[in-house]
């Protein structure tokens, strides 16, 4: 079955387009999203209340991801200490690839389902820690095997997603699933997927 992030955009021809019409529809699409999200916020509440817990206890949260969702996850980790004044270390996030994945793609590096297991352990991840996975597709190798793993060993795991029913939604203990539809750029979840995922991590590390 052909995934909700990966069906063909509602849209046409967008190299004969306008500049005013293509800017006009990519808006109009984005406008979508904040109401998507709205109906994940009960989801979103039960892995914010699980992971306060946990951090309360001492515990860290760790946001793992490839590609934009991965990015997503480290702008967002890299913001909390000035925004709220927590200690660096407390809310980290980790990229397939490693920091060169940041600026340039790493091929191949999401499909390694060892390598997040093996980020986390560099870290030495507790029970009292909490892991959320991001992956607009939901079907990430490196993202889902870290969360197997988390799972596992008693390690709360939460899951950013836009497509229900996919492999990421069923392996986190708290998955949150934002239904954005089809991307305006076929397949591009830089964009209503990566804003979406954006959003969920504002309420979350606020």
């Amino acid at each position: 079955m052909l995934k909700i992030t990966e069906q063909p955009s509602r849209y046409d021809h967008l190299e004969r387009m306008d500049t005013l019409t293509l800017l006009r529809s990519i808006n109009a699409e984005d406008a979508g999203v904040p109401g998507a999200v709205a109906l994940a916020i009960p989801a979103i509440e039960a892995l914010v209340d699980a992971a306060a817990a946990r951090m309360a206890r001492g515990g860290r949260l760790f946001y793992l991801g490839a590609g934009t969702s991965g990015r997503l996850g480290i702008v967002d980790a890299s913001e909390c200490p000035p925004t709220f004044g927590v200690p660096h270390g407390l809310v980290v996030g980790l990229i397939a690839g490693g920091d060169a994945a940041i600026r340039k793609a790493v091929e191949f590096a999401e499909d390694d389902r060892e390598q997040g297991r093996k980020d986390l352990e560099e870290h030495a991840i507790g029970t009292d820690d909490t892991v959320i996975g991001i992956a607009a597709s939901g079907g990430t190798p490196y993202v889902i095997g870290a969360l197997e793993h988390c799972n596992s060993v008693g390690i709360l795991t939460g899951g950013i997603t836009c497509n229900p029913g996919s492999p990421l939604a069923l392996t986190a203990t708290h998955p949150i699933v934002v239904e954005v539809g089809p991307e305006f750029v076929t397949g591009s979840t830089r964009m209503k997927s990566g804003t979406a995922q954006k959003l969920v991590l504002n309420m979350i590390s606020t």
